[in-house]
């Protein structure tokens, strides 16, 4: 599965895009200045998301990518 379609299936499931989601990590406070913020590691992500949002561990390591800049 490419990059993009990770994407396409976070947004169709929960009807947020990357960019939403990049919104509400920098309000909880794991995203700052387009990268992850000082301290925090990839599976604190992972477990909100899982949490909060229901994804898997793959589409939440492609949103974590996201988060870090990759964009393809």
């Amino acid at each position: 599965m490419s990059f993009q379609a990770y994407l396409d299936n976070i947004q169709a499931k929960t009807g947020k895009t990357a960019d939403d989601f990049a919104a509400l990590a920098t309000r909880k406070g794991f995203v700052a200045d387009g990268d992850l913020a000082p301290g925090v590691k990839a599976g604190q992500i992972v477990d909100w998301l899982k949490t909060d949002f229901d994804l898997g561990h793959g589409h939440a390591m492609a949103l974590v990518a996201s988060f870090k800049g990759k964009r393809d």
